[in-house]
């Protein structure tokens, strides 16, 4: 289901479910180098890679908007996932898109547009976005002159507007980066260092590489070339940002082994988070197993630690009105991390943009499908995630107060009644990973939108009427849980009752979570290691287009295995789907026998996104699920691969 180089992989507003979390003082940050034009700052991704018929971009066409870009962006030809808004364009391009809600054409903008670049800058101005991190993909092609252009158009924005910026060179798909990176640099953007606007850190230019170390097709390089580019740049007297897998440190998932070297040679880190997790609880678990020992290893090393902050994808529900992207970054400030990087201004193919987005449906085509911010009922300003962004960057600074309570209002102004406290909550069920809860209706005037249940924290589940069932609990376990409810302007009511509630004994273990995994093939960074590492967000998607394709895992010593549960993430985005599949058993990896012969099976997030296979207590090392077809995308896909005995 990948959508773009990077991409896949879910409300409300001022004092969400963040409410519950502690709000410890941030923690010292062990920073290598003082503040500067990253360290300290808020530095956002920009792509500024849109064209558009007439502006006069070299490329042509309609350059990232349309999947064929010599025809106009349509809802079958099209590369994007949310809509911009329009209004402080001075020039706009017709689309074949259905007109908008409102009526009127739907128009994209063109980066090449000097006006739409100054915009954008003026926007960081206005909300704290003190640098600006400039895509560079591979200029040896024809994007080359169009993507020259580009940074003299980004150089002058930033003079004009008091913003800085430097080059991000990505590395996807660019097979002679070991020597073009060092002439494209030599010959071309190491002028633009003259600028008063090029960032600089420690009294050096910035430059940053996006992609070594990352375990996918589009990045094969080895160790060495990576090791000895980076070297070259820190010669030429630069600062050398690594933009490096989400697992670097410990070279597993969507990290290659043996980079260790490479990646500890930059002077900052900063790790890639866009598809890794669409939940709060998500965001949670990377801050304590993944950006609490990554800072701590930068920390014993020299290096800065930048980690990637992002406000979720719209198109598949995972903004929460704000309350996924303030999570993220009041994890990042109360870590401690040394800079923030935002991704990204001006992603629309990914729908992760902070940039100015559209309200509702009457400023975003009719019937094509794509989210306004007001997706689940709130609305929120088209400027929104710029204003969270400000604020974040104030909390980065020590200009506003740590706090996991988001101070920005989806509409800027007012002070909003909450509504009561839900009532009478109590456990109406519960099994070894589950508690079943029940309260009495809140009332507000102007009506509650939905509830959420609050455990040890954190906000565990989110609903619209008054019960829910908390998952992925532990057996054997004490839970406490409350119940707050949230009106149509987000605003969040005092506590319900608490209630306790312990989970029955354990009666059956995943032998597959966490074990060694193989596969046939993978695209991007969907590797086989997704499916055993417990994160229902992460899947493991094969090549496209070329079945049949499998995905092992190895128990470590003959099982006699009963039960094999296969899952896809649960949000709604994944519609329903059904695989063609069998699964296959071996005790040495060699030979191979059918446990569950191939058939057809449904995947439907209405009943959880999970097949469920019986198998005849046969005992094997090996479980390998073999994947002939899908009629939602045209590879293998999986989630989770668990294993059981019983």
């Amino acid at each position: 289901m990948a959508l773009t180089r990077r991409t896949l992989i879910g409300s409300v507003a001022a004092g969400s479910a963040l409410a519950a979390l502690p709000d410890p003082a941030p923690a010292p940050a062990a920073a290598a180098s003082p503040p500067g034009d990253v360290v300290g700052k808020i530095t956002v991704g920009y792509q500024g890679w849109f064209s558009c018929p007439g502006d006069g971009a070299p490329i042509g066409g309609w350059w990232h908007w349309s999947r064929d870009r010599f025809q106009p962006p349509s809802p079958a030809n099209t590369t994007i996932v949310s809509w911009p808004d329009m209004r402080e364009y001075a020039r706009g391009y017709p689309t074949a898109y259905p007109n908008l809600g409102n009526g009127q054409p739907a128009q994209l903008f063109s980066s090449y547009d000097q006006q739409t670049v100054d915009t954008h800058f003026r926007w960081m101005q206005e909300h704290g976005c003190d640098t600006a991190a400039l895509q560079r993909f591979n200029p040896f092609g024809d994007e080359g002159p169009t993507r020259d252009a580009m940074a003299v158009k980004v150089r002058g924005a930033a003079e004009r507007f008091g913003r800085k910026f430097y080059i991000t060179y990505d590395v996807t798909g660019w097979t002679a980066m070991q020597s073009q990176l060092k002439q494209d640099w030599t010959s071309k953007m190491s002028a633009h260092t003259a600028s008063p606007a090029y960032a600089r850190q420690n009294g050096r230019p910035v430059v940053c590489i996006w992609g070594f170390g990352f375990n996918d097709d589009g990045r094969p390089f080895a160790p060495e070339p990576c090791l000895e580019v980076v070297q070259w740049f820190k010669a030429q007297g630069c600062y050398v940002i690594g933009g490096v897998p989400t697992y670097w440190r410990q070279g597993i998932n969507d990290s290659r082994p043996g980079f260790g070297a490479v990646y500890r040679a930059f002077h900052m880190i900063s790790p890639w988070m866009v598809g890794r997790t669409g939940t709060l609880d998500g965001l949670d678990w990377f801050h304590t197993n993944v950006n609490v020992p990554d800072l701590a290893d930068c920390a014993a090393n020299g290096i800065d630690y930048q980690p990637c902050v992002m406000p979720g994808d719209l198109s598949a529900g995972h903004r929460r009105h704000g309350d996924f992207y303030w999570r993220h970054l009041y994890n990042m400030v109360r870590l401690g991390a040394q800079g923030l990087y935002v991704s990204m201004f001006d992603e629309f193919n990914e729908g992760n943009q902070i940039a100015k987005t559209s309200e509702t449906a009457a400023t975003t085509p009719a019937g094509a499908g794509i989210r306004a911010l007001d997706e689940d009922g709130t609305f929120c300003s088209a400027d929104y995630y710029l204003r969270l962004t400000a604020d974040g960057g104030r909390m980065l600074k020590g200009q506003l107060a740590l706090t996991p309570v988001r101070p920005t209002p989806p509409v800027a102004g007012g002070t909003p009644t909450p509504p009561t406290p839900p009532g009478n909550l109590t456990v109406t069920g519960r099994t070894a990973t589950s508690v079943s809860l029940a309260w009495n209706a809140s009332s507000d005037a102007d009506g509650v939108a939905g509830y959420q249940v609050r455990e040890g924290g954190r906000t565990a589940a989110s609903v619209t009427g008054t019960s829910a069932t908390v998952t992925g609990l532990s057996p054997a376990t004490a839970y406490t849980f409350t119940v707050v409810a949230l009106d149509t302007a987000g605003t969040v009511s005092p506590p319900s009752n608490a209630v306790t509630a312990t989970t029955a004994p354990a009666a059956q273990t995943d032998l597959a979570r966490g074990r060694p995994t193989a596969e046939s093939s993978h695209t991007q960074v969907y590797g086989s290691g997704n499916v055993v590492d417990g994160n229902p967000d992460s899947y493991w998607e094969s090549a496209n287009h070329a079945f049949p394709q499998w995905v092992q895992v190895d128990l470590g010593a003959p099982t006699a295995v009963r039960r094999v549960v296969l899952r896809l993430p649960p949000s709604p985005a994944w519609s329903t789907r059904t695989q063609t599949l069998a699964v296959l058993g071996s005790t040495d990896g060699a030979g191979w026998s059918t446990l569950v012969a191939s058939a057809g099976r449904v995947f439907d997030p209405a009943s959880g996104n999970q097949v469920t296979l019986t198998v005849g207590a046969v005992p094997v090392r090996y479980v390998r699920v073999h994947v002939t077809g899908n009629t939602g995308w045209p590879a293998g896909q999986l989630s989770q691969l668990e294993v059981y005995t019983a």
